[in-house]
């Protein structure tokens, strides 16, 4: 029997900006971190659509001030519009924002709350350490939008979930049930809770343990 249905396929990313030497500067990056990963690029709101529809890659990075077609002047609206149209299309696309001007992104941010996919921002003066590590965390699924939040804003769905689980120990096929939720979409609170509460993977540390520590410490569970 042939093992090539098993087999992984490669990692296939998009990168989206204009500027041609951060283009090239990112797509070096990536590269270096997935060598094996198929990497393509484009640098308009039309290509990049394109693309995604085309390939559907696991993770898209984006730029925000980019072009809507070949010859037009680059706006940070277009990066917008292209970011709400792919949240919309592709509800768990992961998704990287890597922009100057990660601050316009309060504007959207209804639809990136309601994003199933990973979502990751990194301003593109953060180091590469931080870029490596956000790209990674977006590949993972999880969210980091904690730059744009200037409050603890924490939803009923949220609060319930942590109850379920806090207090009445209930595991995530159980929350789905009494929630009348899918398990995708716990997951999705979880990744949306541990985002409001700064807490992100560490080596040796339980990532669920830690989320209850951190809820118990503000007054979110008893």
């Amino acid at each position: 029997m042939s093992h090539s249905s098993t087999q992984k396929q490669p990692v296939e990313i998009l990168i989206v900006d204009d500027h041609r030497l951060l283009l090239n500067g990112t797509i070096s990056l990536v590269s270096d971190r997935f060598p094996t990963a198929q990497i393509r690029s484009c640098q308009t709101v039309q290509d990049a659509l394109a693309q995604v529809r085309k390939h559907l890659p696991d993770l898209a990075i984006v730029d925000l001030s980019i072009p809507e077609t070949s010859g037009t002047s680059a706006n940070v609206e277009h990066g917008l519009r292209l970011l709400k149209l792919l949240m919309h299309d592709y509800p768990l696309l992961n998704l990287m924002v890597q922009s100057s001007n990660v601050k316009a992104l309060i504007r959207i941010m209804p639809e990136i709350d309601n994003h199933q996919g990973g979502l990751t921002i990194a301003d593109k003066s953060v180091p590469v350490d931080t870029f490596l590590m956000r790209m990674e965390w977006a590949m993972q699924g999880l969210t980091h939008t904690k730059d744009l939040q200037t409050g603890l804003e924490v939803k009923p769905e949220w609060l319930e979930v942590m109850r379920l689980a806090f207090e009445e120990g209930l595991q995530d096929k159980a929350i789905a049930q009494t929630m009348h939720k899918s398990e995708r979409m716990i997951r999705h609170y979880w990744s949306k809770i541990q985002d409001t509460l700064d807490i992100y993977p560490e080596e040796g540390k339980n990532l669920r343990a830690q989320t209850q520590i951190r809820a118990r410490e503000i007054g979110l569970i008893d």
